[in-house]
């Protein structure tokens, strides 16, 4: 590892001015901090735990921020045991926003006095965690996985169950089953719709992309998808609600409309913590232990500062979600099948 000496004879400045730089001293010029950070992005510097300005950690949104989702919550949740145990400050920064022109992700970290960072990603913004893991920077990937070797990731594997909730639905006797999804694409979102479709062609239940529906994760998106949902023609008997938010809007909205649940219409929802016990009904859910994934994205995170990125074997975690059946779905009545 390079030593503050070696950046200083690299950049050709004194030692004084590179320790300034990796402090975020502001008495430096942009000319001269430049040139330090560059310097210090290719020896690979990270500097040590000691340093005052280096205790900070990064979740890092590459897109779209979904900081106030429950998915978010419930892993900050987890990384707060790692954060306390190994004495980090916690920072929240926006790519796109917190990037300069000219800078590699690498010295932006540094620049901001940040030592490892958990990405949070979307399927259009997966580029920049490649960027940032190639550039060496401690980090890690979480609700999301890559082929590339460097990538260090944990995430939940929600393919298979998704495909067991349609399976249940359809045993159930439902064939029109909707699904609703958020309107950013991300992979675990894809993996749910990838089990849906599996479970309609198993049973050969064509396809019906009218039912495919796309919502804000939010309450609001789920009150605006019940609406939907109430005005069309040929009405779903069931749905698969795919972001907890958005399911629990959904049921707040049912009631609204005078459909009650699972009797004029069956949901499945999506639960990263407890939220399927807080619903009335309780929630027939898939299940993932989102608080879970942050304690370990944090352990790997820190197993990385600690000993460097090529002294540490990649993360590559999926960790399995599960259906639990409760009380929000049941067969459709008679009048609904004949519809």
């Amino acid at each position: 590892m390079s030593s503050v000496r070696q950046i200083a004879r690299e950049a050709g400045v004194s030692i004084t001015t590179v320790s300034r730089v990796l402090n975020n001293h502001p008495r430096v010029s942009q000319k001269a901090r430049e040139r330090v950070l560059a310097a210090a992005n290719d020896a690979r510097y990270v500097a040590p735990v000691s340093k005052r300005s280096t205790t900070n950690i990064a979740l890092l949104y590459t897109g779209e921020s979904s900081l106030g989702s429950p998915f978010d919550s419930q892993v900050m949740w987890g990384m707060s045991s790692g954060i306390e145990e190994y004495g980090y400050d916690l920072m929240v920064l926006d790519a796109k926003r917190s990037l300069q022109p000219g800078e590699t992700y690498t010295q932006m970290f540094m620049r901001k006095g940040v030592r490892g960072a958990v990405l949070r990603t979307t399927l259009s913004t997966r580029h920049i965690c490649l960027a940032i893991a190639e550039e060496g920077f401690p980090s890690v990937v979480v609700g999301d996985r890559f082929e590339h070797p460097s990538m260090r990731f944990i995430y939940s594997d929600s393919r298979e169950p998704s495909r067991e909730a349609i399976e249940h639905l359809i045993a159930l006797g439902h064939t029109r089953i909707a699904i609703c999804l958020n309107i950013v694409d991300d992979s675990d979102h894809a993996d749910r719709l990838a089990g849906y479709e599996q479970a309609l062609s198993d049973h050969d239940i064509p396809l019906d992309r009218k039912l495919v529906i796309r919502a804000h994760a939010n309450r609001t998106g789920g009150e605006q998808l019940m609406r939907r949902v109430a005005s069309m023609a040929d009405r779903p008997t069931a749905i698969f609600i795919t972001d907890p938010a958005a399911a629990a809007g959904a049921f707040k909205e049912a009631r609204a409309l005078g459909l009650n649940v699972p009797e004029d219409i069956s949901i499945i929802g999506f639960d990263d913590g407890d939220l399927r016990f807080d619903i009335y009904p309780e929630m027939t859910a898939v299940c993932q232990d989102t608080g879970a994934i942050g304690q370990e994205a944090m352990t790997a995170l820190h197993e990385v500062i600690e000993n460097g990125p090529g002294e540490t074997l990649p993360v590559r975690k999926a960790r399995r979600a599960w259906l639990e059946v409760h009380h929000s779905t049941a067969s459709p009545s008679v009048e609904r099948r004949a519809e």
